[in-house]
């Protein structure tokens, strides 16, 4: 059976398509953040976990994945990092040794504190090329795809979820 001839197709497609772009708007966030935060030594997701942890101490490593809508597989290797470095320490749940509880040390607080005014310069430069007025569309059209499609993602974010679980709420 004689193949099709493939059709025209030109990388315009490529580059107007909204899952390249929002990959590249990915890549460009790492960027960003890794240039103002780099004096802290931290990832983007290891910060997530941070403010996760600060926010909910004594989370375990799964509530923590969903919280953060990040896979728990990789996770663990975020957990080490951090616990490595001395910003996190685990202790084992009271009602079940094999469950570890997260808590930031003081170290980690300490760093937590430093690096958000270096967080919120990334987060600002992000934007900055953009009005006031289409910044506050963007994220508001970002967040609405986000929540609306959260159930095709790997890791749907399942925070209310986590947190009504630990009795917390926030």
């Amino acid at each position: 059976m004689p193949s099709k001839p493939l059709l025209p197709i030109a990388m315009d497609a490529v580059y107007a398509a909204p899952g390249y772009l929002f990959r590249r708007m990915q890549q460009i966030a790492v960027s960003i953040f890794m240039e103002e935060c780099k004096a802290f030594d931290l990832t983007p997701v290891q910060y997530a976990a941070l403010v996760a942890i600060h926010t909910h101490p004594g989370i375990d490593a799964t509530r923590l994945s969903a919280v953060i809508a990040f896979d728990r597989s990789t996770l663990g290797s975020v957990i080490e990092r951090l616990q490595a470095k001395a910003y996190i320490e685990r202790k084992p749940a009271p009602e079940d040794k094999r469950i570890k509880l997260l808590y930031l040390t003081k170290s980690g607080a300490a760093i937590l504190r430093e690096i958000i005014p270096a967080v919120e310069r990334a987060q600002g430069r992000m934007l900055e090329p953009l009005k006031p007025a289409d910044r506050k569309a963007l994220m508001g059209l970002l967040a609405q795809l986000v929540d609306l499609n959260n159930e095709a993602s790997r890791v749907p974010l399942r925070a209310e979820d986590a947190l009504e679980h630990l009795g917390k709420g926030g």
